[in-house]
């Protein structure tokens, strides 16, 4: 067993059965003296509807990911040289793409027997439109072991819709994302504030949904310690009446004892007296013969 294993295991179950698995792996490497792996084991944590849609996809489609890998390259290389065209081309590929990919996202989670939401639909296109914008959302994502949603960095977004005659004004100079005009930047920051709203709608939906499975966790914990607990008191109450019934025992076969000691010694005292018995016996018998040979015959 090995943390590389166990991970790419972990983060391909659904949600809900994340926990007790993880568990289960982290008690099997203490159980084999590993207690490092184990706690390293129990660190990883409990990945979102949107996170698991996303670790799936990235496992069952592996070349829907390649493609999107590159389609990210292109439309970074296209936003730091200022090509309009280019990011107009790409930029329709991209919403496309990352439309397509949302949804089968979504099918592959129905077929594990996990449907999710719309929020969670759109928090798996936003990561694919983080993955498109930063190369090291891309790099997380690829792993598939994404424990959260992932955001759009403010500025790319509004860089690819920027007017193919705004770019071609620049003269095709390379300049600084923060140097986008006043209207796109107040437009890429009003996008950001509503997109940071939809996300904190969400990350407090699923909050509740969270809370709601550790209290049906911890409700089933406490049925399970009180069943544990009544047990325990049952085994209690057996082992004092098996106690007292071992200490009668005891205390029978003590006396037992005592009266077959007293029965064998008064045994082996009979067993003296019928000898003595038997030997006066057999003297008086003998002086009797003696007496009737001396004694003389009839005349």
């Amino acid at each position: 067993m090995d943390l590389d294993a166990v991970t790419d295991e972990l983060y391909g179950l659904p949600p809900g059965d994340f926990t007790t698995a993880r568990d289960t792996r982290a008690k099997a490497a203490r159980a084999a003296g590993d207690r490092g792996l184990a706690d390293e084991i129990r660190r990883l944590r409990r990945p979102t509807l949107a996170a698991w849609a996303s670790n799936l996809l990235v496992r069952e489609r592996p070349t829907e990911v390649r493609n999107l890998l590159q389609l990210g390259e292109g439309l970074r290389q296209a936003h730091q040289d200022l090509d309009g065209e280019r990011l107009r081309e790409l930029s329709v590929r991209q919403h496309q793409l990352t439309f397509a990919l949302a949804r089968q996202a979504a099918d592959l989670t129905a077929r594990a027997g996990r449907s999710i939401g719309e929020a969670a639909r759109q928090d798996v296109q936003d990561t694919l439109q983080a993955v498109l914008a930063d190369p090291e959302a891309a790099e997380e994502w690829a792993a598939g072991r994404l424990t959260k949603p992932l955001s759009v960095p403010v500025g790319f977004p509004a860089a690819i819709r920027q007017p193919a005659s705004r770019a071609a004004a620049a003269g095709r100079t390379a300049r600084p994302l923060a140097e986008v005009t006043d209207l796109d930047e107040a437009r890429a920051r009003r996008d950001d504030a509503r997109k940071r709203l939809r996300h904190a709608r969400r990350r407090a939906t699923e909050a509740q949904q969270e809370l709601r499975v550790r209290e049906e966790e911890l409700a089933a914990a406490e049925k399970e310690r009180s069943r544990a607990d009544e047990a325990e008191r049952q085994a209690g109450q057996r082992v004092a009446e098996l106690s007292r019934q071992l200490r009668d025992a005891e205390r029978e076969q003590r006396q037992t004892r005592e009266t077959a000691g007293t029965a064998r010694e008064r045994a082996r005292a009979a067993d003296r007296a019928a000898r003595e018995a038997r030997r006066r016996a057999g003297d008086a018998e003998a002086r009797a013969q003696k007496i009737a040979d001396e004694s003389p015959g009839p005349t």
